[in-house]
């Protein structure tokens, strides 16, 4: 039998990562109340929402406590996304290649006049 103390985690765990949660979100709005522009912007709200969402799923997913779990369920889906964003551009780039080589006209010479 397990010990029911070991089997939960200290309330303050979850405070301090609703805290947590909580003051990412506000650095998150506070950067659409400055009127960050450009990179920036997009580096800040995309770093405060994968800060967020790391800590929902290590903490209230009981992920942090699973190494295995952890790894096969985070960190693999987003690699594979990656290695087909890769092929994809791989393709892309590719095709246009393709396009500019065989689909643009051939420059005409002007007729000449006698």
């Amino acid at each position: 039998m397990s010990d029911s103390a070991t089997d939960q985690h200290p309330i303050a765990l979850y405070l301090w990562i609703w805290l947590l949660l909580f003051v990412l979100s506000t650095f998150s709005y506070l950067v659409d109340y400055f009127n960050f522009q450009g990179y920036l912007r997009w580096s800040l709200i995309l770093l405060f929402m994968f800060l967020k969402a790391g800590l929902i799923i290590s903490i209230f997913m009981h992920m942090a406590w699973e190494r295995m779990a952890l790894i096969t369920a985070i960190l693999v889906p987003p690699l594979c996304l990656l290695v087909f964003l890769a092929l994809m551009a791989i393709e892309g780039d590719y095709t246009e290649s393709s396009r500019l080589l065989f689909f643009t006209a051939p420059e005409i010479p002007a007729p000449m006049h006698h």
